[in-house]
């Protein structure tokens, strides 16, 4: 495993909906969901970068949007850069309708890729 984080290449990043006001624990839930999810994505189709991923200690960074919207643009931008990806649709059973669109996780992937997608989102 690398030291640093200026070291790392490839990092996840998990992005959950603000406008939900989920509590910590559902949040924390969510995007467990997604970093798996995400991930088990990345080992099926970027096997390489899955593995050094995994190799430089799975660095994964927690942020957030306002809303549904920039959830599917992130989708429909990861797909289009070929990055993995996972969206989560909650099951409904505690603090959300069921089908409610709660987080994406995306990659891991490389950190120049990812970054131009979610960069300049704010930290959860």
């Amino acid at each position: 495993m690398t030291g640093s984080p200026e070291n790392r290449r490839y990092k996840q990043v998990l992005v959950v909906r603000s406008d939900l006001k989920m509590g910590k624990g559902k949040i924390a839930v969510q995007c467990s969901h997604a970093a798996v999810s995400a991930s088990e994505e990345a080992r099926k189709s970027s096997l390489d970068w899955w593995r050094i991923w995994m190799h430089e200690g799975q660095s994964k960074v927690a942020v957030k949007v306002s809303g549904l919207s920039p959830i599917l643009d992130l989708e429909r931008r990861s797909r289009e850069n070929g990055l993995p990806f996972y969206v989560v649709r909650d099951m409904g059973l505690t603090q959300v309708e069921p089908g409610t669109v709660t987080c994406i996780g995306i990659g891991p992937g490389p950190v120049v890729k990812v970054d131009l997608l979610t960069g300049d989102l704010p930290l959860l």
